[in-house]
């Protein structure tokens, strides 16, 4: 049963988008859609409780596993639709929040690497009892789930990719490097109508519906929390991380099948709004590397959405969870 104090959160999410109210730097009044557990890791000597959703399949088992990987700007709630449409075809779903964050906590001065949180990752796989899975990784997560398949790959049965960044090198391409200092100046200016007006344009080709206000609010209303600076310091780190941790080099050393689930209005281009004039329209959005990416992986395929954006499982829950189905079905 949700506590009445978590209804209320959630209700006041809903009455009043457009500030949003102190949720908690680790979303403690926000209401997640099943039972949140912890598993304790010490990756760096500190003992650490990473938050995940394991969700028990509603029909004959199938004895397959999926873990579904959230992006920097969403969280494991997101995934809500598409667990439940896993879950009654029969698979167990794993959900975590990555360190950094969402409900799992923002150590400070805690040093984020893709490998890292790929490795807390498989550690996740290791305590349920996992020994193969599905890997879907969303937006950074797909940069995750990808090297958590280069790094392991005996764990990863199928990757699923959606919308991932990190698909080339922006740095090489000639993008300005950001330091920390930068990254959590930016972060300063972080509040609900910043990513209302940043997912408006970029997820949502300009579209907004009111069912997205709830995941810009969960997002604002960390930030307004009384650790709101915390979150800014791992939104600034984990942004540092993306820059300099591309996984655009080793596509060929994937050897399981890899499916791309991509919204083709999507316009997600990491680095663009720092990259120089003269190069910015070099700078290409997530759909305009897909095929370039795919020819370089053994098994691959691309399923394409050509009228939905960043979060085809946000946007169109329905559609993208048929694509999902049909392709564990392969």
């Amino acid at each position: 049963m949700i506590a009445p104090f978590l209804l209320a959160a959630a209700a006041a999410l809903a009455a009043a988008p457009t500030s949003g109210p102190d949720i908690g730097a680790n979303l403690e009044r926000f209401a997640y859609p099943f039972p949140v557990h912890r598993l304790e890791l010490a990756p760096q000597g500190a003992t650490l409780g990473m938050a995940y959703m394991d969700v028990a399949p509603t029909a004959a088992p199938s004895g397959k596993t999926v873990v579904l990987m959230h992006g920097k700007n969403f969280c494991g709630a997101t995934w809500e639709s598409s667990a439940r449409a896993l879950a009654r075809a029969g698979h167990r779903v794993l959900i975590p929040d990555q360190i950094g964050f969402c409900k799992s906590p923002k150590p400070v001065g805690y040093q984020y690497s893709v490998a890292g949180l790929a490795a807390n990752t498989r550690a996740l796989l290791d305590a349920a009892g996992v020994k193969r899975a599905t890997l879907v990784g969303h937006s950074m997560g797909g940069m995750i789930a990808t090297r958590l398949a280069l790094l392991w790959p005996e764990r990863v049965e199928r990757l699923v990719l959606v919308n991932p960044i990190g698909l080339v090198d922006r740095t090489a391409q000639g993008v300005p490097y950001a330091d920390l200092a930068q990254l959590k100046r930016e972060e300063q200016r972080t509040d609900f109508a910043s990513i209302k007006a940043y997912q408006q344009s970029n997820y949502y080709h300009d579209r907004w519906l009111p069912a997205y206000d709830r995941w810009a609010a969960m997002l604002a209303g960390q930030y307004r929390a009384s650790g709101g600076e915390t979150v800014r310091e791992a939104q600034a780190r984990t942004s540092e991380m993306i820059q300099t941790q591309p996984v655009a080099y080793e596509w060929g050393r994937l050897k399981m099948p890899v499916t791309m689930l991509i919204g083709m209005l999507d316009r997600t281009a990491f680095g663009r709004n720092r990259a120089p004039a003269a190069i910015r329209d070099r700078i290409l959005p997530v759909p305009s590397l897909v095929d370039r990416v795919a020819a370089q992986i053994a098994r691959a395929d691309v399923v394409r959405f050509v009228d939905l954006g960043h979060a085809p499982q946000v946007e169109a829950p329905a559609r993208f969870e048929s694509a999902l189905l049909e392709t564990l079905r392969k």
